[in-house]
C-alpha cells in the first residue's frame, strides 16, 4: 500500500529539499562539464580554478577546504592542472611542509573564457523565475546549509 504523501510519514523526493538539490545540482554538473570540455578544463579542475580566481596562493590545505574534497584528491587534481600548465605549486619558505598553489598566466586566462560560460549557465536555469524568487531560494538555500553546518560542528 502506497503512502499518503501528506500523512508526513512520507518524504517523496518532490517534497526533499536534498533530493531536490542534488537534482539541481547534478543538473548543473552535467551542464558546466559539457559546456567547459571544449577549453580543455575537467569539472573537477573547474572547483580549483574557481577558488583560485577568487583567491589565488592559497595552501593546498586551504584550496582542499574552499573546494570541500579531501587533501589526496586535491594532490591528484593539483598534478593534473600543473601538468596542464594552469597551475604551479610553490613550497613555502616558512613553513616547508606547506604549498602554495599559484595560478599561471594560462590558468588565470581561463578565468576570462570560463566565467562567462558559467555565468550563461546561471542565466539559463534562472530563466523564467523572478528575480525576488531567485533572491529568496539564495537566501533559504544559504540557511539551509548553515543551519545544516552548524549541526554537524556541534558534533564534531
Amino acid at each position: 500500500m502506497a503512502k499518503d504523501p501528506d500523512d508526513g510519514s512520507a518524504l517523496p523526493p518532490s517534497r526533499s529539499s536534498g533530493y531536490l538539490v542534488r537534482d539541481a545540482n547534478r543538473a548543473f554538473q552535467r551542464m558546466i562539464e559539457q559546456r567547459i570540455a571544449p577549453f580543455g578544463v575537467t569539472r573537477g579542475q573547474w572547483y580549483f580554478l574557481r577558488a583560485l580566481w577568487i583567491e589565488d596562493g592559497l595552501s593546498q590545505r586551504e584550496l582542499s577546504a574552499r573546494v570541500g574534497t579531501r587533501e589526496p584528491t586535491t594532490v591528484t587534481a593539483l598534478r593534473s592542472m600543473e601538468k596542464d600548465g594552469y597551475v604551479r605549486r610553490v613550497q613555502s619558505r616558512e613553513d616547508r611542509r606547506r604549498t602554495h598553489v599559484w595560478l599561471t598566466a594560462a590558468g588565470r586566462r581561463l578565468e576570462k573564457q570560463l566565467l562567462p560560460v558559467a555565468r550563461q549557465i546561471v542565466d539559463e536555469a534562472e530563466r523564467g523565475i523572478a528575480v525576488r524568487d531567485v533572491e529568496a531560494f539564495r537566501r533559504t538555500i544559504t540557511r539551509m546549509t548553515k543551519n545544516l553546518d552548524e549541526l554537524l560542528d556541534r558534533k564534531s
